[in-house]
């Protein structure tokens, strides 16, 4: 007779919702991350483009020093 006067009683489908929208929380995390991980692979890529264009260092500094920007201290033929 129940489903003569008021239909079949409703399901609580709240536990399966709250699921759904815990995935699709953990899915856009997932997709923001990947973003992320993309655009920094993306930017390495770049920088390494740049330096390999421009020689990376200096060409006319030694590597034989320890700190080829600081210069000489001495002249030539001087004291």
């Amino acid at each position: 007779m129940t489903g003569l006067i008021g239909g079949a009683p409703k399901q609580d489908t709240s536990a399966m919702e709250r699921q759904i929208e815990m995935q699709r929380q953990e899915t856009e995390r997932m997709r923001a991350q990947a973003e992320q991980e993309r655009r920094d692979l993306a930017e390495q890529m770049a920088s390494k483009r740049t330096a390999r264009a421009r020689g990376g260092s200096r060409a006319l500094l030694s590597e034989a020093r320890l700190n080829p920007e600081a210069g000489m201290d001495e002249t030539l033929g001087g004291q």
